[in-house]
């Protein structure tokens, strides 16, 4: 934006201040007049420098005194501001050479970029319109508080600043010592900006910590602050140990492909096997978004076989060479009532994914599905379809896993009808194909009504009547997960009509000088259904209830399995009391109940607490006597038996700065594991029979910037831990440091991953980068 010395310069006044008065000469806007003067700058020496032939913006300047010399030194001195285009010039004196078009600028200068950067300097020197120029004692402030500052610069095109013996951070400076160092902060014999493509780039630079050099960088590039987004190298990481790579290194590359799509390569490098290469493509569309992730490798590490929980030997000797996987996802909007989509994770091997720390590694299973929903007014409509690849063989193999091919659901909850009832269905149908166990096709359907109403006694009842219809085609019933008596193929059904009848009669009083209160509620309920026998051995498929739960929480549910493979029948009442105390910040909740059944199903799931025509009693209770502390546990207890079936608690206690948290559970079975194999035929030393008894503590500490928490998880039966870690940890405004500690003891593939120790560093504006150890 050069500003030719011949431009005609006119004041407010309209008297002519230069020899030659030139066609076009432009005054200021009114509406920048009118800026201008909100200021409160002194408007009688608004002048405005006129456009010239190629269109340049004007220069408009405020300014308390001004004088002209006949050599063509224009001087502005007191509050001077200067405008021109998106930029703003600020100091104390400013001189402009007409003859060679500099603007010199002195004493507590500001220049602020479009971008709203502010540069403060002791002195700016600028020519074609304040895009070439030098200056001492630079200050740069820009976005999230980062700071540059350097002893000299030159300013190229406004496009580029070079700048000496420059220095970066984004820290706060000391107000009370403002000599201090800041907590961090790069200092390099030279530094550029590079304002077009929002770089900035240091030669010859030391990180220094406190004013302490910690690591040094023959050159190093980082965005602008302002930048969100933008193609380069991201921060390298570095481990000096791990049992299956060794010594790491890790090099990502990010490219901003354009505003809606970017790609991140990542190289890694171990001492211990072959090199990896991992890529993700991101694209966001006006109707979804894309996200594929993959890798590949050469694993040198060979996998070994073993015996797994029960007794067969597993493993294989060909997971090792070239390896890969890859975690797709996409979700699409077809219009505002359908979308669909796809979740597509597939792996060569998780002894893989263990060597190479991909992500998903420890879970049992890699899910794959793709999908088509729709929403409307009190409806959903789904039809997916879904595949499993098993990563702990030590509990389940591929062959053991189904396909979902396809599932239909849908539901439906009306609007109140003529009789103040909510009419509700559901369906949920499917094909499953195994090839190594129970293939079925599902037709369900499900027709709820619920009626609510109130009499003049305070009750609250509930009227329901439900029935659940089912039609299976089955084959290989006698293999898993049912290991029914029977084989061979053949069609089954139920159906099952319940009606059910529930009221709450809940009794409110105040106590301890009306700052209290207490609720009493005695709940009853009648279920009434024909008794359908649906123990564990009926030769009938079961896929979404393998599990039989009997608390607190479902004490009053119609169906106390998780799906609708099982239901409960038989004639039955539930009874309890539920209680509630508050007062003077103090609280204590608590439930009891019991079952009472005609029907009693001896081959039910063991320790399902229903072996009789009394349940075993349930319980739960929270108790919070402050703010302080906080106590929930929950159980089973079985009156014959003189012991408890199952039971859990948990404890939170402490004060903001320090927070500790305890909890139990207790089963004497291991329900994940009843599936898995036949427990009648595997005897007392099942898996399934397998006490489930763990303790967990943890506690969590804030103090000031530093934080630390630390957590433990033992099973008590097996006499050993199964997670142990920790994290302790400093955070200011503009730096971060977290340690953190994992040890797993659980074995999966054969195999038990080393403990684990990993250091992040976040540097505020630069970014994360960590160390594994």
């Amino acid at each position: 934006m050069s500003v030719p010395w011949w431009l005609p310069i006119r004041s407010r006044r309209g008297a002519s201040l230069a020899g030659a008065a030139l066609a076009g000469t432009a005054l200021v806007a009114p509406q920048t007049l009118f800026a201008a003067g909100m200021h409160g700058a002194n408007t009688s020496h608004i002048v405005v420098i006129g456009k010239p032939t190629s269109q340049q913006d004007p220069l408009t300047y405020l300014a308390d005194q001004e004088s002209y010399a006949k050599n063509g030194l224009v001087t502005w001195q007191g509050n001077v501001r200067v405008w021109q285009g998106d930029h703003a010039l600020r100091a104390d004196t400013i001189t402009y050479d007409r003859n060679s078009g500099v603007l010199a600028a002195r004493g507590h200068v500001a220049l602020v970029e479009p971008d709203g950067t502010t540069t403060y300097a002791d002195y700016l020197e600028f020519t074609h319109g304040m895009h070439d120029g030098i200056g001492t004692a630079i200050y740069i402030r820009m976005q999230d508080n980062a700071k540059l500052a350097g002893n000299g610069l030159r300013r190229t095109n406004g496009a580029m600043n070079d700048l000496s013996h420059a220095v970066y951070t984004a820290c706060e400076i000391c107000e009370k010592n403002p000599d201090a160092p800041p907590f961090w902060q790069f200092q390099a014999y030279n530094a550029t900006q590079d304002v077009q493509h929002k770089r900035i780039e240091f030669d010859h630079a030391w990180l220094k910590m406190l004013g302490y050099p910690v690591f040094y960088f023959p050159f190093f590039s980082m965005s602008d602050p302002s930048v969100k987004r933008q193609s380069g190298f991201l921060m390298a990481g570095l481990s000096p140990h791990d049992r299956f790579l060794g010594t790491y290194f890790t090099l990502p590359y990010f490219w901003a492909i354009d505003n809606q799509q970017d790609l991140t390569v990542r190289g890694l490098v171990s001492s211990h096997t072959g090199p990896e290469i991992t890529a993700q493509y991101r694209n966001r569309l006006n109707f979804g978004n894309i996200s594929i992730l993959g890798g590949v490798a050469y694993d040198t590490n060979d996998g070994t076989r073993y015996v797994n929980t029960f007794g067969n030997s597993v493993g294989a000797t060909d997971e090792y060479g070239i390896q890969g996987y890859v975690f797709a996802k996409g979700d699409f909007s077809i219009n505002r009532n359908w979308r669909a989509g796809a979740n597509i994770n597939l792996a060569s091997s998780a002894n893989y994914m263990r060597d190479y720390r991909v992500q998903g590694y420890g879970m049992e299973t890699l899910n794959s599905n793709v999908y088509l929903e729709g929403f409307g007014v009190g409806s959903y409509a789904r039809v997916d379809m879904q595949a499993y690849q098993g990563l702990n063989q030590g509990v389940i193999s591929n062959a053991d896993l189904p396909f979902v091919l396809p599932r239909f659901s849908y539901s439906f909850q009306g609007q109140p009808d003529a009789l103040g009832g909510r009419l509700s269905i559901q369906t949920t149908d499917f094909d499953v194909y195994r090839s190594k166990g129970v293939s079925d096709q599902r037709g369900q359907f499900a027709a709820q009504w619920d009626r609510p109403f109130r009499n003049s006694l305070g009750q609250q009842w509930l009227l329901t009547a439900r029935v659940d219809s089912t039609l299976y085609n089955a084959s290989h019933l006698y293999q898993q997960p049912l290991y029914a008596q029977t084989g061979g193929s053949h069609v089954t059904g139920q159906v099952l009509p319940t009606i059910a009848l529930k009221m709450n009669w809940p009794f409110l009083r105040t106590f301890a000088h009306g700052h209290g209160s207490q609720i009493f509620e005695p709940i009853a309920q009648i279920i009434a259904a024909p008794n359908t026998g649906n123990s564990t051995n009926r030769n009938m498929p079961n896929e979404d209830s393998l599990s039989y739960e009997f608390t607190d929480s479902t004490l009053f549910s119609l169906n106390r399995y998780l799906g609708t493979d099982r239901l409960d029948g038989g004639l039955r009442a539930n009874v309890g009391i539920h209680q509630n105390w508050i007062w003077n910040g103090h609280s204590v909740e608590m439930l009891v109940g019991e079952s009472i059944q005609e029907h009693i199903t001896h081959n039910r799931i063991p320790y399902s607490g229903l072996d009789h025509h009394l349940s075993d009693p349930v319980g739960s209770l929270r108790v919070s006597p402050n703010q302080y502390v906080d106590v929930t546990a929950r159980g089973r207890y079985n009156p014959w038996t003189h012991q408890v079936d199952y039971g859990e608690g948990l404890l939170s206690t402490g004060i903001p700065m320090l927070r500790l948290t305890a909890g139990y559970v207790y089963a004497p079975v291991t329900p994940y594991y009843y599936y898995a194999t036949n427990y009648i035929q595997s005897g007392p030393n099942a898996p399934y029979l397998v006490k489930t008894n763990e303790v967990t503590a943890g506690f969590s500490a804030h103090w000031r910037n530093y934080h630390a928490s630390a957590y433990s998880r033992r099973s008590l039966s097996r006499k050993e831990f199964v997670a142990n870690g920790g994290t302790i940890g400093y955070a200011n405004d503009c730096f971060g440091l977290d340690i953190m500690y994992i040890k797993q003891y659980t074995r999966i593939g054969g195999q038990q991953r080393n403990t684990t120790v990993m250091f992040n560093f976040t540097f505020k504006t630069i970014g994360t980068f960590g160390i594994n150890g």
